[in-house]
C-alpha cells in the first residue's frame, strides 16, 4: 500500500503583496524559538497564515511546512505528511519509518515516533516545524502522536501551530513549564 503524497501541502504559502506589517507579533515569533511551541491561535481570517509565512521568511532556520486538511485526522496520514514535511530538508530522514507506517500492520504510533525523533536527532541543524490549520483535524490519536512529540521534542526542532482554536495538548503543562509561546 502505498501513500501519494500532495506537494502543495508542503509548500510555504506566498506573502500576499500589501501584507500588513506586524513588527511586534515577528518578534514574539522570534522570542518563541526559545521554547518548544508556538502556537498562534485565532479566528478565521486574523492573519495566522499570513504572519507565518511572513516570518519564516526571516527567522534564520530551515522551515518545514505542512497545510493540514481533514484527511491528515488518521493518525497513519498524518505522519506520513509530517515525514515528507521533514524530508524537504533532510531527504532521506525516515525512509525506513514511511515503510513501516505503509505496512499492513504497522506497530503502535509510539513506537513509529520514537523511531522518527530518533533520526530527527541525527540532525545537525534547528529547524522549524508549521503545521497550518490545526483545527481542521477531529482525532484523538493525532492529538496524543503531538503530545508525545512535544513530550520528547529534539532541541533542535521547535514546533509551530496555526490554528483558529486551541488544540487538544497539554497546553497549561506546557506554559507553566515555559515550553510553550
Amino acid at each position: 500500500m502505498s501513500t501519494s503524497i500532495l506537494a502543495t501541502k508542503l509548500y510555504i504559502p506566498p506573502t500576499r503583496p500589501k501584507v500588513v506589517v506586524r513588527p511586534r507579533l515577528i518578534e514574539q515569533l522570534n522570542e518563541g524559538l526559545r521554547r518548544k511551541l508556538t502556537l498562534i491561535s485565532a479566528p478565521a481570517g486574523f492573519g495566522k497564515t499570513t504572519l507565518v509565512s511572513k516570518w519564516v521568511t526571516s527567522c534564520g532556520q530551515p522551515v518545514v511546512w505542512l497545510s493540514l486538511d481533514e484527511g491528515d485526522s488518521d493518525p497513519t496520514r498524518f505522519l506520513t505528511y509530517l515525514i515528507a514535511a521533514v524530508q524537504t530538508i533532510a531527504p532521506n530522514m525516515g525512509a525506513g519509518v514511511l515503510t513501516i507506517l505503509q505496512s499492513p500492520q504497522p506497530p503502535p504510533i509510539e513506537s513509529i515516533l520514537i523511531a522518527l525523533l530518533n533520526e530527527i536527532t541525527t540532525l545537525t541543524d534547528n529547524f522549524v516545524l508549521v503545521l497550518d490549520d490545526y483545527h481542521v483535524l477531529d482525532a484523538k490519536l493525532v492529538d496524543n502522536a503531538l503530545t508525545f512529540l512535544l513530550e520528547h521534542l529534539p532541541p533542535q526542532m521547535h514546533l509551530v501551530i496555526a490554528s483558529r482554536e486551541d488544540p487538544h495538548l497539554p497546553l497549561a503543562r506546557l506554559r507553566a513549564r515555559g515550553q510553550l509561546a
